[in-house]
């Protein structure tokens, strides 16, 4: 079973979880998409659901497909979100954001009842900090803000780059109108730390861990899919 296959059994497993009239949060990512696929066949099969996408290419992905949508602010409690993730520990905190999408992706999850992660099996890690750490930043003061995360990486005891996405071409913006920085920190051991300090630096907007949000995962891998349920 190759990467896209395992994404694939995720997505069909998460997509059991979905009910007629249902108020749907619908992911972004490669993983996502797939589910969008699968959603569409059940929507256009009669399966009635109203979706809010966590991005612009959800959102035109859905559209193409015939997946009804409304905006958040049409519909500001949802049932369910169905996202993917870049990396997730034993307790469902994750990593996300590598696809630029992490605040909108934050703010649709917290408006749901529940959150379902779709993932394959390579995703899942002991520690948190492999995949690098997505920080989205207003454009103003950007050297300061930088400066402001490498003090809070360094009281921590977290070292590695903290690169601007796409400096090198063309810096990447997000949806919303801000930039990214990627934190190749290795290892988090304490997320909730992390977050809570990055949280209090003026020029962060939102950062890619998502702690407390998933209520389950669906992980993909050769022998088929399995539900995981956070530990303690």
């Amino acid at each position: 079973m190759d990467a896209r296959q395992m994404k694939i059994k995720a997505a069909e497993a998460a997509l059991a979880h979905v009910e007629d009239g249902m108020r749907l949060g619908i992911g972004t990512g490669s993983t996502a998409e797939e589910f969008v696929r699968l959603l569409a066949e059940k929507v256009a099969d009669g399966l009635r659901i109203q979706g809010v996408p966590t991005s612009e290419r959800t959102a035109r992905l859905c559209l193409e497909l015939g997946v009804p949508l409304k905006s958040l602010e049409e519909l500001p409690e949802l049932d369910l979100t169905i996202d993917g993730a870049d990396e997730l520990d034993a307790r469902l905190r994750l990593i996300k954001g590598g696809g630029g999408a992490l605040l909108r992706e934050k703010i649709v999850a917290a408006a749901s009842r529940k959150m379902i992660v779709i993932a394959d099996e390579t995703k899942v890690v002991e520690t948190l900090g492999r995949f690098p750490l997505p920080i989205e930043v207003n454009t103003f003061g950007l050297a300061a803000t930088r400066i402001a995360i490498e003090k809070v990486a360094s009281a921590l005891g977290l070292t590695g780059d903290i690169v601007l996405r796409g400096a090198a071409k063309e810096t990447f913006m997000t949806d919303g109108g801000h930039y990214i920085f990627d934190a190749s920190f290795g290892r988090i051991p304490d997320a909730e730390a992390l977050s809570n300090r990055l949280h209090a630096i003026p020029g962060v907007v939102e950062h890619g861990l998502f702690i407390n949000l998933a209520s389950a995962a669906v992980i993909a891998g050769p022998a088929g899919a399995r539900m995981l349920t956070p530990k303690e």
